[in-house]
């Protein structure tokens, strides 16, 4: 089957673009300022294009390798509503998110994808912001598709919800279907773990993955203008302590036989999960290699969209391009 083409910005470690190549999608252009997340995607696909570029600065006309392709996608950071931001000037997620559909404008898709939070969907405080994106992309041909999915549902083992806009030129607007889960079950974050908890011959990994026996918080990447990282705010960081996670910080090793970790010092039991793990837990493969130190590569993983999810979306769309 024939391959279709597609540009995606604010592409980070590569979790979006990654599930559109399995899904069929092979990038003409790939885009992010962060200068780590690039050296993930060159050290992972050395033949893709990719563009060490703020959206802001982007001009399709210095690139025109981004023209009539078959998808744009964008996994941008994310927004805050116009109740809580003074103008959209004022917020470099809005701005984004604008320049995003300037884009469109552009290199005229055939099809659309914005990867966000789940109350860019349907909440009021956002209505400002989906009536810019209908305003700008309606008159050009386009029919819109807003859902929310759950990675859960695609085989992630972590409870994140994305908001997801798909917007498709006509016809194919009424042929696109949002996916359907893939799994019956979710994937438990002991079942996912599993094997790596155990890698070092911890006796007690087998009652641990029996305690981790639901999905995890959602991973949070966390600011760049802030410290170390960890697996996100108080009240998650109780929901990984049920789990039998110190969220608090990552570890560089997974348990030794007795159970111990090179940071061990209070004698808790909370075992700390480690970048790779992390990774597991977004549900990169294993082969996907995320470069840099351990809190700019935690940081590219946590910002990340699950590349399960990125394939389910890319192959619904395509299935509608197709049709």
């Amino acid at each position: 089957m024939e391959r279709l083409t597609a540009v995606d910005v604010c592409s980070g470690g590569g979790g979006l673009a990654l599930g559109l190549e399995q899904a069929g999608f092979d990038p003409v252009l790939l885009l992010d300022k962060n200068k780590q997340a690039c050296e993930t995607l060159r050290h992972n696909r050395p033949k893709w294009n990719v563009l060490e570029m703020d959206l802001l600065d982007f001009d399709p006309l210095e690139h025109q390798v981004s023209y009539d392709v078959d998808l744009l996608s964008a996994g941008l950071p994310r927004v805050k509503s116009f109740a809580t931001t003074k103008r959209v000037e004022t917020g470099e997620e809005l701005r984004l998110l604008e320049a995003a559909i300037y884009l469109a404008h552009a290199v005229r898709p055939r099809a659309l994808l914005i990867e966000n939070v789940p109350e860019l969907v349907d909440d009021a405080a956002f209505e400002e912001v989906r009536d810019f994106i209908r305003h700008e992309l309606l008159h050009l041909g386009y029919g819109f598709h807003w859902f929310v999915v759950n990675a859960a549902d695609f085989g992630v083992p972590q409870d994140r919800k994305q908001g997801v806009l798909v917007a498709l030129k006509e016809p194919f607007a009424k042929k696109f279907r949002p996916p359907d889960p893939t799994v019956d079950e979710h994937v438990t974050v002991g079942e996912a773990l599993r094997k790596s908890m155990s890698a070092r011959g911890w006796v007690g990994a087998e009652e641990w993955v029996k305690q981790a026996n639901r999905v995890a918080p959602t991973l949070v990447g966390g600011s760049e203008n802030r410290g170390g990282a960890d697996l996100g705010p108080t009240g998650t960081k109780k929901a990984w302590a049920r789990m039998g996670i110190n969220a608090g910080a990552l570890s560089d090793e997974v348990p030794g036989p007795d159970g111990t970790q090179e940071s061990d010092t209070s004698g808790s039991p909370l075992k700390k999960i480690t970048v790779d793990q992390a990774a597991t837990l977004q549900a990169f493969p294993e082969d996907w290699i995320i470069t840099g130190r351990k809190t700019p590569k935690y940081r590219q993983i946590g910002h990340a969209s699950p590349p399960p999810v990125g394939k389910a979306l890319g192959r619904a769309i395509a299935r509608a391009l197709r049709s």
